[in-house]
Protein backbone atom coordinates (compact mmCIF):
# COMPACT_ATOMS: atom_id res chain seq x y z
CA UNK A 1 0.00 0.00 0.00
CA UNK A 2 1.30 3.43 -0.97
CA UNK A 3 -0.11 6.53 0.76
CA UNK A 4 0.56 10.05 -0.48
CA UNK A 5 -0.69 13.15 1.32
CA UNK A 6 -2.27 15.48 -1.23
CA UNK A 7 -3.56 18.27 0.98
CA UNK A 8 -3.36 19.50 4.57
CA UNK A 9 -5.58 22.43 5.52
CA UNK A 10 -6.47 22.94 9.16
CA UNK A 11 -8.36 19.84 10.26
CA UNK A 12 -8.79 18.61 6.69
CA UNK A 13 -6.51 16.02 5.11
CA UNK A 14 -6.59 14.41 1.67
CA UNK A 15 -4.63 11.32 0.68
CA UNK A 16 -4.06 9.21 -2.40
CA UNK A 17 -3.95 5.50 -1.60
CA UNK A 18 -2.70 2.86 -4.04
CA UNK A 19 -3.12 -0.86 -3.42
CA UNK A 20 -1.22 -3.09 -5.81
CA UNK A 21 -3.05 -5.45 -8.13
CA UNK A 22 -1.05 -8.33 -6.63
CA UNK A 23 -2.47 -7.60 -3.17
CA UNK A 24 -5.99 -7.40 -4.56
CA UNK A 25 -5.61 -10.61 -6.51
CA UNK A 26 -4.12 -12.54 -3.58
CA UNK A 27 -7.08 -11.51 -1.41
CA UNK A 28 -9.50 -12.59 -4.16
CA UNK A 29 -7.77 -15.98 -4.49
CA UNK A 30 -7.79 -16.48 -0.73
CA UNK A 31 -11.51 -15.70 -0.53
CA UNK A 32 -12.29 -18.03 -3.43
CA UNK A 33 -10.35 -20.79 -1.71
CA UNK A 34 -12.44 -20.27 1.43
CA UNK A 35 -15.63 -20.54 -0.63
CA UNK A 36 -14.30 -23.63 -2.40
CA UNK A 37 -14.04 -25.54 0.87
CA UNK A 38 -17.79 -25.32 1.50
CA UNK A 39 -19.37 -24.71 -1.93
CA UNK A 40 -21.55 -27.45 -3.42
CA UNK A 41 -22.00 -27.42 -7.18
CA UNK A 42 -23.57 -30.08 -9.41
CA UNK A 43 -20.95 -32.49 -10.77
CA UNK A 44 -18.34 -31.72 -8.12
CA UNK A 45 -17.68 -33.18 -4.71
CA UNK A 46 -17.81 -30.70 -1.77
CA UNK A 47 -14.47 -28.93 -1.51
CA UNK A 48 -13.32 -30.15 -4.95
CA UNK A 49 -14.69 -27.38 -7.17
CA UNK A 50 -11.84 -26.20 -9.49
CA UNK A 51 -10.59 -22.63 -9.08
CA UNK A 52 -11.52 -21.61 -12.69
CA UNK A 53 -15.12 -22.67 -12.00
CA UNK A 54 -15.16 -20.79 -8.69
CA UNK A 55 -13.68 -17.72 -10.37
CA UNK A 56 -16.30 -17.80 -13.11
CA UNK A 57 -19.16 -18.36 -10.68
CA UNK A 58 -18.17 -16.06 -7.81
CA UNK A 59 -15.38 -13.86 -9.17
CA UNK A 60 -17.41 -10.67 -9.63
CA UNK A 61 -19.09 -10.75 -6.22
CA UNK A 62 -15.86 -11.71 -4.46
CA UNK A 63 -14.01 -8.88 -6.20
CA UNK A 64 -16.59 -6.38 -4.95
CA UNK A 65 -16.33 -7.78 -1.42
CA UNK A 66 -12.53 -7.67 -1.49
CA UNK A 67 -12.40 -4.11 -2.85
CA UNK A 68 -14.81 -2.86 -0.16
CA UNK A 69 -12.79 -4.51 2.58
CA UNK A 70 -9.49 -3.36 1.09
CA UNK A 71 -10.60 0.27 1.02
CA UNK A 72 -11.94 0.10 4.58
CA UNK A 73 -8.87 -1.62 6.02
CA UNK A 74 -6.34 0.47 4.14
CA UNK A 75 -8.00 3.79 4.98
CA UNK A 76 -8.00 3.10 8.72
CA UNK A 77 -4.48 1.68 8.51
CA UNK A 78 -3.29 4.86 6.80
CA UNK A 79 -4.82 7.03 9.51
CA UNK A 80 -3.62 4.77 12.32
CA UNK A 81 -0.02 4.80 11.10
CA UNK A 82 -0.08 8.61 11.14
CA UNK A 83 -1.83 8.89 14.50
CA UNK A 84 -4.85 10.62 12.97
CA UNK A 85 -8.25 10.59 14.70
CA UNK A 86 -11.12 11.09 12.21
CA UNK A 87 -14.05 13.25 13.35
CA UNK A 88 -16.53 11.64 10.95
CA UNK A 89 -16.49 8.87 8.37
CA UNK A 90 -13.85 9.57 5.68
CA UNK A 91 -15.05 10.31 2.14
CA UNK A 92 -13.70 7.81 -0.36
CA UNK A 93 -13.51 8.32 -4.14
CA UNK A 94 -12.25 5.47 -6.33
CA UNK A 95 -10.14 7.14 -9.01
CA UNK A 96 -8.74 4.12 -10.85
CA UNK A 97 -9.36 0.39 -11.00
CA UNK A 98 -9.57 -2.34 -13.59
CA UNK A 99 -9.07 -6.07 -13.22
CA UNK A 100 -5.35 -6.78 -13.15
CA UNK A 101 -4.57 -3.13 -12.37
CA UNK A 102 -3.75 -1.32 -9.15
CA UNK A 103 -6.60 0.10 -7.04
CA UNK A 104 -6.26 3.84 -6.55
CA UNK A 105 -8.56 6.04 -4.47
CA UNK A 106 -8.66 9.42 -2.77
CA UNK A 107 -9.55 9.75 0.89
CA UNK A 108 -10.74 13.07 2.35
CA UNK A 109 -11.02 13.19 6.12
CA UNK A 110 -11.62 15.76 8.85
CA UNK A 111 -9.71 15.25 12.05
CA UNK A 112 -10.60 15.77 15.67
CA UNK A 113 -8.86 18.92 16.93
CA UNK A 114 -6.19 19.07 19.58
CA UNK A 115 -7.97 20.28 22.70
CA UNK A 116 -6.32 21.90 25.70
CA UNK A 117 -8.95 22.42 28.40
CA UNK A 118 -8.69 25.47 30.62
CA UNK A 119 -7.81 25.07 34.29
CA UNK A 120 -11.16 24.08 35.71
CA UNK A 121 -10.15 25.38 39.15
CA UNK A 122 -10.24 28.89 37.68
CA UNK A 123 -13.93 28.61 36.74
CA UNK A 124 -16.21 30.41 39.21
CA UNK A 125 -19.77 29.15 39.53
CA UNK A 126 -22.78 29.89 41.72
CA UNK A 127 -24.91 27.06 43.05
CA UNK A 128 -28.37 28.44 43.70
CA UNK A 129 -30.08 27.26 46.87
CA UNK A 130 -33.73 27.97 47.59
CA UNK A 131 -34.85 27.42 51.16
CA UNK A 132 -38.30 25.91 51.59
CA UNK A 133 -40.57 27.83 53.94
CA UNK A 134 -43.71 26.58 55.61
CA UNK A 135 -45.67 29.05 53.50
CA UNK A 136 -44.26 27.53 50.28
CA UNK A 137 -45.21 24.05 51.45
CA UNK A 138 -48.73 25.26 52.29
CA UNK A 139 -49.07 26.82 48.82
CA UNK A 140 -47.96 23.57 47.19
CA UNK A 141 -50.51 21.58 49.21
CA UNK A 142 -53.20 24.09 48.26
CA UNK A 143 -52.32 23.66 44.59
CA UNK A 144 -52.55 19.88 44.95
CA UNK A 145 -55.92 20.13 46.67
CA UNK A 146 -57.17 22.63 44.09
CA UNK A 147 -56.44 20.23 41.25
CA UNK A 148 -59.41 18.15 42.43
CA UNK A 149 -61.45 20.69 44.43
CA UNK A 150 -64.33 19.94 46.72
CA UNK A 151 -67.53 21.58 45.54
CA UNK A 152 -71.07 22.03 46.75
CA UNK A 153 -74.22 22.63 44.78
CA UNK A 154 -75.37 26.25 44.80
CA UNK A 155 -78.58 26.43 46.79
CA UNK A 156 -79.87 29.87 45.77
CA UNK A 157 -81.13 30.85 42.34
CA UNK A 158 -78.06 32.78 41.21
CA UNK A 159 -76.40 33.01 37.80
CA UNK A 160 -73.16 31.32 36.90
CA UNK A 161 -69.87 33.13 37.47
CA UNK A 162 -66.20 32.56 36.76
CA UNK A 163 -64.77 29.82 38.96
CA UNK A 164 -68.04 27.89 39.20
CA UNK A 165 -68.09 24.22 38.29
CA UNK A 166 -71.05 23.49 36.02
CA UNK A 167 -72.74 20.25 35.13
CA UNK A 168 -73.82 20.62 31.49
CA UNK A 169 -75.24 18.78 28.51
CA UNK A 170 -74.14 20.03 25.10
CA UNK A 171 -74.39 19.30 21.39
CA UNK A 172 -72.11 20.93 18.82
CA UNK A 173 -72.93 21.50 15.16
CA UNK A 174 -70.99 22.76 12.14
CA UNK A 175 -73.05 23.88 9.14
CA UNK A 176 -76.11 22.57 10.98
CA UNK A 177 -74.75 19.04 11.36
CA UNK A 178 -73.52 17.33 14.50
CA UNK A 179 -69.90 16.19 14.44
CA UNK A 180 -68.09 13.35 16.19
CA UNK A 181 -66.95 14.17 19.71
CA UNK A 182 -69.06 17.32 19.86
CA UNK A 183 -71.67 16.16 22.37
CA UNK A 184 -71.74 15.07 26.03
CA UNK A 185 -74.11 14.72 28.94
CA UNK A 186 -73.42 15.47 32.59
CA UNK A 187 -70.04 17.02 31.77
CA UNK A 188 -68.34 18.94 34.60
CA UNK A 189 -66.73 22.18 33.47
CA UNK A 190 -64.97 24.82 35.55
CA UNK A 191 -65.55 28.28 34.09
CA UNK A 192 -62.20 29.91 33.51
CA UNK A 193 -60.26 26.67 33.19
CA UNK A 194 -59.89 27.11 29.39
CA UNK A 195 -60.68 23.44 28.79
CA UNK A 196 -62.84 24.32 25.79
CA UNK A 197 -62.10 26.46 22.74
CA UNK A 198 -61.94 30.22 23.14
CA UNK A 199 -65.29 31.89 23.85
CA UNK A 200 -67.13 28.77 25.00
CA UNK A 201 -66.70 29.23 28.76
CA UNK A 202 -67.05 33.04 28.69
CA UNK A 203 -70.49 32.75 27.07
CA UNK A 204 -71.69 30.47 29.89
CA UNK A 205 -71.20 33.20 32.51
CA UNK A 206 -74.46 34.77 33.65
CA UNK A 207 -76.82 31.81 33.11
CA UNK A 208 -78.99 30.07 35.71
CA UNK A 209 -79.44 26.36 36.29
CA UNK A 210 -82.03 24.84 33.98
CA UNK A 211 -81.43 27.28 31.12
CA UNK A 212 -80.43 26.33 27.58
CA UNK A 213 -78.42 28.60 25.33
CA UNK A 214 -76.64 28.54 21.98
CA UNK A 215 -72.93 29.38 22.02
CA UNK A 216 -71.28 30.57 18.81
CA UNK A 217 -67.57 29.78 18.58
CA UNK A 218 -64.84 29.31 15.95
CA UNK A 219 -62.36 26.46 15.99
CA UNK A 220 -58.72 27.62 15.77
CA UNK A 221 -57.06 27.32 12.36
CA UNK A 222 -54.39 25.08 13.91
CA UNK A 223 -57.00 22.80 15.53
CA UNK A 224 -55.98 19.13 15.53
CA UNK A 225 -59.00 17.99 13.51
CA UNK A 226 -58.65 19.26 9.93
CA UNK A 227 -62.40 18.89 9.34
CA UNK A 228 -63.09 21.38 12.14
CA UNK A 229 -60.06 23.68 11.92
CA UNK A 230 -61.13 27.27 11.27
CA UNK A 231 -64.84 26.35 11.13
CA UNK A 232 -67.68 28.22 12.85
CA UNK A 233 -69.71 26.08 15.23
CA UNK A 234 -72.83 26.37 17.39
CA UNK A 235 -73.07 24.52 20.71
CA UNK A 236 -76.47 24.10 22.33
CA UNK A 237 -75.75 23.93 26.05
CA UNK A 238 -78.04 23.17 28.98
CA UNK A 239 -76.82 24.22 32.42
CA UNK A 240 -78.10 21.42 34.69
CA UNK A 241 -76.33 22.31 37.94
CA UNK A 242 -74.12 25.04 39.36
CA UNK A 243 -71.47 24.13 41.93
CA UNK A 244 -69.14 26.42 43.83
CA UNK A 245 -65.70 25.41 45.05
CA UNK A 246 -65.18 25.07 48.78
CA UNK A 247 -62.19 26.72 50.46
CA UNK A 248 -59.18 24.46 50.87
CA UNK A 249 -58.42 23.59 54.47
CA UNK A 250 -54.95 22.22 55.16
CA UNK A 251 -55.81 19.82 57.94
CA UNK A 252 -55.78 16.18 58.97
CA UNK A 253 -58.88 15.45 56.87
CA UNK A 254 -57.17 16.73 53.73
CA UNK A 255 -54.10 14.61 54.49
CA UNK A 256 -56.16 11.45 54.90
CA UNK A 257 -58.11 12.24 51.74
CA UNK A 258 -54.81 12.41 49.86
CA UNK A 259 -53.70 9.03 51.21
CA UNK A 260 -51.43 10.04 54.12
CA UNK A 261 -51.60 9.04 57.77
CA UNK A 262 -51.65 12.60 59.01
CA UNK A 263 -50.86 16.18 58.06
CA UNK A 264 -47.22 15.86 59.15
CA UNK A 265 -46.69 12.99 56.71
CA UNK A 266 -48.30 15.00 53.90
CA UNK A 267 -46.13 18.03 54.61
CA UNK A 268 -42.99 15.86 54.72
CA UNK A 269 -43.79 14.21 51.38
CA UNK A 270 -44.51 17.56 49.71
CA UNK A 271 -41.35 19.10 51.21
CA UNK A 272 -39.16 16.25 49.94
CA UNK A 273 -40.69 16.36 46.47
CA UNK A 274 -40.25 20.14 46.23
CA UNK A 275 -36.70 19.83 47.54
CA UNK A 276 -35.84 17.34 44.80
CA UNK A 277 -37.41 19.60 42.19
CA UNK A 278 -35.49 22.65 43.43
CA UNK A 279 -32.25 20.63 43.37
CA UNK A 280 -32.98 19.52 39.80
CA UNK A 281 -33.58 23.09 38.67
CA UNK A 282 -30.54 24.41 40.56
CA UNK A 283 -28.38 21.71 38.98
CA UNK A 284 -29.67 22.68 35.54
CA UNK A 285 -28.83 26.34 36.19
CA UNK A 286 -25.34 25.37 37.40
CA UNK A 287 -24.79 23.24 34.30
CA UNK A 288 -25.88 26.11 32.07
CA UNK A 289 -23.44 28.46 33.80
CA UNK A 290 -20.64 25.94 33.36
CA UNK A 291 -21.34 25.29 29.68
CA UNK A 292 -21.47 29.05 29.00
CA UNK A 293 -18.08 29.52 30.65
CA UNK A 294 -16.58 26.51 28.89
CA UNK A 295 -17.82 27.86 25.55
CA UNK A 296 -16.36 31.30 26.29
CA UNK A 297 -13.03 29.82 27.40
CA UNK A 298 -12.38 27.58 24.39
CA UNK A 299 -12.02 28.63 20.76
CA UNK A 300 -10.41 25.65 19.01
CA UNK A 301 -11.30 24.81 15.41
CA UNK A 302 -14.10 22.31 14.93
CA UNK A 303 -14.71 19.89 12.02
CA UNK A 304 -17.14 21.57 9.65
CA UNK A 305 -18.59 18.21 8.68
CA UNK A 306 -19.76 17.74 12.28
CA UNK A 307 -21.17 21.28 12.30
CA UNK A 308 -23.04 20.53 9.06
CA UNK A 309 -24.63 17.42 10.59
CA UNK A 310 -25.65 19.27 13.78
CA UNK A 311 -27.04 22.22 11.84
CA UNK A 312 -29.07 19.95 9.57
CA UNK A 313 -30.67 18.35 12.64
CA UNK A 314 -31.53 21.76 14.10
CA UNK A 315 -32.96 23.04 10.82
CA UNK A 316 -34.96 19.86 10.31
CA UNK A 317 -36.56 20.44 13.71
CA UNK A 318 -37.48 24.00 12.76
CA UNK A 319 -39.08 22.92 9.49
CA UNK A 320 -41.03 20.14 11.22
CA UNK A 321 -42.29 22.65 13.81
CA UNK A 322 -43.42 24.95 11.00
CA UNK A 323 -45.34 22.12 9.36
CA UNK A 324 -47.11 21.42 12.66
CA UNK A 325 -48.06 25.07 12.93
CA UNK A 326 -45.91 25.69 16.01
CA UNK A 327 -44.86 29.31 16.37
CA UNK A 328 -41.67 30.08 18.25
CA UNK A 329 -41.65 33.80 19.19
CA UNK A 330 -37.84 33.82 19.17
CA UNK A 331 -37.69 33.20 15.41
CA UNK A 332 -40.70 35.19 14.27
CA UNK A 333 -39.94 38.02 11.83
CA UNK A 334 -36.49 36.69 10.90
CA UNK A 335 -35.52 35.64 7.40
CA UNK A 336 -34.33 32.11 6.70
CA UNK A 337 -30.85 33.47 5.89
CA UNK A 338 -30.63 35.19 9.28
CA UNK A 339 -31.98 32.11 11.06
CA UNK A 340 -29.54 29.80 9.30
CA UNK A 341 -26.63 32.05 10.30
CA UNK A 342 -27.87 32.13 13.89
CA UNK A 343 -28.46 28.39 14.18
CA UNK A 344 -25.21 27.52 12.46
CA UNK A 345 -23.49 29.43 15.25
CA UNK A 346 -25.48 27.39 17.76
CA UNK A 347 -24.50 24.18 15.95
CA UNK A 348 -20.82 25.13 16.10
CA UNK A 349 -21.09 25.87 19.83
CA UNK A 350 -22.74 22.49 20.46
CA UNK A 351 -20.07 20.64 18.49
CA UNK A 352 -17.25 22.48 20.29
CA UNK A 353 -18.74 21.77 23.72
CA UNK A 354 -19.43 18.16 22.76
CA UNK A 355 -15.83 17.63 21.65
CA UNK A 356 -14.51 19.31 24.78
CA UNK A 357 -16.64 17.20 27.14
CA UNK A 358 -15.77 14.08 25.17
CA UNK A 359 -12.05 14.82 25.47
CA UNK A 360 -12.33 15.50 29.22
CA UNK A 361 -14.21 12.24 29.63
CA UNK A 362 -11.69 10.30 27.53
CA UNK A 363 -8.57 11.63 29.24
CA UNK A 364 -10.08 11.09 32.71
CA UNK A 365 -11.54 7.67 31.96
CA UNK A 366 -15.11 8.75 32.72
CA UNK A 367 -17.49 6.01 31.66
CA UNK A 368 -21.17 5.19 31.80
CA UNK A 369 -21.79 1.78 33.32
CA UNK A 370 -24.25 -0.73 31.92
CA UNK A 371 -26.26 -0.47 35.14
CA UNK A 372 -26.65 3.28 34.59
CA UNK A 373 -27.81 2.69 31.02
CA UNK A 374 -30.27 0.04 32.21
CA UNK A 375 -31.76 2.41 34.79
CA UNK A 376 -32.16 5.11 32.15
CA UNK A 377 -33.77 2.59 29.82
CA UNK A 378 -36.28 1.58 32.49
CA UNK A 379 -37.11 5.23 33.18
CA UNK A 380 -37.63 5.82 29.46
CA UNK A 381 -39.90 2.76 29.21
CA UNK A 382 -42.02 4.00 32.11
CA UNK A 383 -42.96 7.01 30.04
CA UNK A 384 -45.03 4.69 27.82
CA UNK A 385 -47.38 2.71 30.13
CA UNK A 386 -48.43 -0.59 28.61
CA UNK A 387 -45.65 -0.48 26.00
CA UNK A 388 -42.65 -0.91 28.27
CA UNK A 389 -41.54 -4.19 26.69
CA UNK A 390 -41.67 -2.77 23.16
CA UNK A 391 -39.66 0.29 24.20
CA UNK A 392 -36.95 -1.83 25.82
CA UNK A 393 -36.77 -4.15 22.81
CA UNK A 394 -36.51 -1.15 20.48
CA UNK A 395 -33.55 0.36 22.33
CA UNK A 396 -31.76 -2.96 22.72
CA UNK A 397 -32.18 -3.63 19.02
CA UNK A 398 -30.95 -0.19 17.95
CA UNK A 399 -27.34 0.78 18.76
CA UNK A 400 -28.04 4.34 17.56
CA UNK A 401 -31.01 4.77 19.93
CA UNK A 402 -29.03 3.27 22.82
CA UNK A 403 -26.17 5.69 22.09
CA UNK A 404 -28.62 8.59 22.28
CA UNK A 405 -29.75 7.29 25.68
CA UNK A 406 -26.15 6.97 26.87
CA UNK A 407 -24.99 10.40 25.61
CA UNK A 408 -26.76 12.63 28.19
CA UNK A 409 -25.63 10.29 31.00
CA UNK A 410 -22.02 10.70 29.88
CA UNK A 411 -22.41 14.47 29.53
CA UNK A 412 -23.84 14.82 33.04
CA UNK A 413 -21.00 12.76 34.53
CA UNK A 414 -18.38 14.92 32.82
CA UNK A 415 -20.18 18.12 33.89
CA UNK A 416 -20.24 16.86 37.49
CA UNK A 417 -16.52 15.99 37.23
CA UNK A 418 -15.66 19.53 36.08
CA UNK A 419 -18.00 21.19 38.60
CA UNK A 420 -16.27 19.35 41.45
CA UNK A 421 -12.98 21.04 40.48
CA UNK A 422 -14.51 24.45 39.81
CA UNK A 423 -14.72 27.24 42.38
CA UNK A 424 -18.37 26.88 43.40
CA UNK A 425 -20.04 29.22 45.88
CA UNK A 426 -23.55 28.82 47.23
CA UNK A 427 -26.05 31.61 46.67
CA UNK A 428 -29.29 31.63 48.69
CA UNK A 429 -32.28 32.76 46.67
CA UNK A 430 -36.06 32.65 46.93
CA UNK A 431 -38.04 29.88 45.23
CA UNK A 432 -39.51 32.52 42.91
CA UNK A 433 -36.03 33.57 41.77
CA UNK A 434 -35.01 29.94 41.25
CA UNK A 435 -38.05 29.20 39.10
CA UNK A 436 -37.60 32.30 36.96
CA UNK A 437 -36.39 31.74 33.39
CA UNK A 438 -32.72 32.85 33.13
CA UNK A 439 -33.53 34.56 29.81
CA UNK A 440 -36.07 36.76 31.61
CA UNK A 441 -33.42 37.77 34.11
CA UNK A 442 -31.21 39.04 31.26
CA UNK A 443 -34.03 41.14 29.79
Amino acid sequence: MQVTELNSDGLKREFKVVISSNDIQSKVDLRLEELGRTTKLPGFRPGKVPMPVLRKRFGTSVMGEVLERAVSDSSYQAMGERGLRPAIQPKIEITSFAEGKDLEYKMAVELLPEIKPVDFKEIALERLKAELSDAEIDKAIERLASSSPQTEKVADDRATQKGDVLVIDFVGKVDGKEFAGGAAQGHRLELGSNQFIAGFEDQLIGHKAGTTTDLKVTFPKEYGNDQLAGKDAVFTVTVKEIHQKLPVSIDEALAKKMGFDDLAALRKAVSEQMGREYQRIARGRLKRQLLDKLAAGHDFAVPQGMVDIEFEQIWKGIEEARQRGDKDPSIQGKSDDDLKKEFRGIAERRVRLGLLLSEVGRTNNIQVSQDEVNRALIEEARRYPGQEKKVIEYFRGSPEALAQLRAPLFEDKVVDFIAEMANVTEKPITPEELMKDPEEEKA
